[in-house]
This record gives C-alpha cells, sequence and structure tokens, in this order.
C-alpha cells in the first residue's frame, strides 16, 4: 500500500510541476497585474512539486520522515480541490483533485501502511 501511496503522490508531484510550468508560461505571456506575485505563485507551486516528489521518493523507500509531508500537503490539496469544485465552479479541476486526494489518505491510512511505518 506505501507504495501504491509513492505512486499517487508521484503523479501529483509531476501534475504540481506541470501546473507550475504552466504558472510560468502565462506569467510571461500575459499582463498579471504583479508580476512578482505571479512569480511567487510559479515558486509556491514549484516547492510544493520538489517537496511532494522528494515525499513520494521517500514513501518508495518507507522512510518514516516522508508520511507528514505527504499527509500536511494533501490537507492543503484538498482544500484546494474543495474550492475549485465548489466555491470557484471549476469541478473539472477540483473533482480529480479531490479523487487523488482521498485516495492518497486512503492508502495511507490503511492498517498496512501503518504497519510498514511501524517496522522501520
Amino acid at each position: 500500500m506505501v507504495r501504491r501511496a509513492a505512486l499517487v503522490a508521484a503523479v501529483e508531484a509531476t501534475a504540481l510541476a506541470l501546473v507550475a510550468l504552466w504558472l510560468l508560461y502565462l506569467t510571461f505571456t500575459s499582463t498579471p497585474d504583479s508580476v512578482s506575485r505571479a512569480l511567487a505563485e510559479v515558486v509556491y507551486v514549484g516547492f510544493f512539486a520538489v517537496l511532494l516528489g522528494a515525499a513520494a521518493v521517500g514513501l518508495w523507500r518507507v522512510s518514516p520522515w516522508a508520511r507528514a509531508p505527504v499527509v500536511c500537503l494533501q490537507l492543503l490539496l484538498g482544500l484546494f480541490g474543495y474550492y475549485s469544485a465548489f466555491e470557484w465552479g471549476g469541478a473539472w479541476v477540483g473533482v480529480p483533485v479531490l479523487v487523488l486526494v482521498a485516495t492518497e489518505l486512503y492508502l495511507l491510512a490503511t492498517p498496512e501502511a501503518r504497519l510498514a511505518f511501524l517496522e522501520r
């Protein structure tokens, strides 16, 4: 189960990296209200992508440090998915994010995953 959770986290990290690149492209090809804020958003999303990617590698290796960052980032992604799906009206973005978040949290909460971390 931990390996499956690592794969889901890797998919999320890849998606976040693609979003960061897309935001960077939009920053340079359009006229944002504030270039510094737009670049800060790119940096934040890129940082979360790198952090989630590193945690995915840690989950694959069943490292004890990797579980907490993944759970914290899932909570943040869950808030983003909820806001996108129900407040912003972008269900095409929010619902897949919520599905990935629910899958990741389920996989990390299974007894097999918890025992894998206790045995280490």
